[in-house]
């Protein structure tokens, strides 16, 4: 497991929010306002391009000492030697990411609405879970509905850190953090705004307002 606690601002990449020309200024903008994790999430792409994208945002990141997580592929994750991976229900089981990425991989697992899928999960050795989405999300349109009231119950009875994500914005996040969330997973929320900048800064700053509690 790592020893960089998964908390903060969690920025995700979108192909289309983020074209491969503009994909470094943007990550970068959204660094620069705070954001404590990079997803890069891209499902579209030839591999090789998603090789080149990958390296380059590593790169970025570990000059920021930020966080680099891959989306569900094993092999992109260790040519670019990410902090770790995040996996969805129908990716790579746990067992073999684990093995293939080794013990200080971060090992991230959605688990939508379902707090036994977490408690496995957590069994399995994954370092943090996501429930979500928790608001209406256009990047996912069709994903599961969750409930508030899991993200509660994953608090008390979950060991490892909970993100949420799913049309999340600087409305309607406080209620997460509320609610247990270590950390809050953003696509549009950021990326989609005019000044990613500053929407990343609105919403890491939450965290900073719910320490001082």
């Amino acid at each position: 497991m790592t020893s960089k606690p998964i908390q903060g601002l969690y920025a995700i990449t979108d192909p289309a929010l983020c074209p491969n020309d503009t994909l470094i200024d943007k990550v970068n903008q959204a660094i620069d306002g705070g954001a404590k994790i990079i997803q890069y999430r891209d499902k579209t792409q030839p591999f090789a391009v998603q090789k080149a994208m990958a390296h380059k945002l590593a790169k970025l990141c570990k000059q920021h000492n930020v966080l680099f997580i891959v989306n569900d592929s094993i092999e992109l994750a260790q040519y670019s030697q990410a902090d770790g991976i995040h996996l969805g229900k129908d990716d790579t089981a746990i067992q073999a990411a684990r093995v293939a990425l080794g013990e200080q991989a971060i090992i991230g697992i959605s688990c939508y609405n379902s707090l036994e899928r977490a408690q496995q999960m957590q069994n399995l050795g994954a370092d943090y879970v996501a429930f979500g989405r928790f608001f209406p999300s256009k990047t996912k349109q069709n994903a599961p509905q969750a409930e508030i009231k899991t993200l509660q119950l994953a608090k008390q009875k979950l060991k490892i850190p909970l993100v949420a994500i799913g049309g999340i914005n600087t409305d309607n996040a406080q209620q997460l953090l509320d609610s247990g969330a270590d950390s809050i997973a953003v696509i549009q929320g950021i990326f989609a705004q005019a000044n990613i900048q500053k929407s990343a800064h609105s919403l890491s700053n939450l965290f900073q307002s719910d320490k001082s509690l």
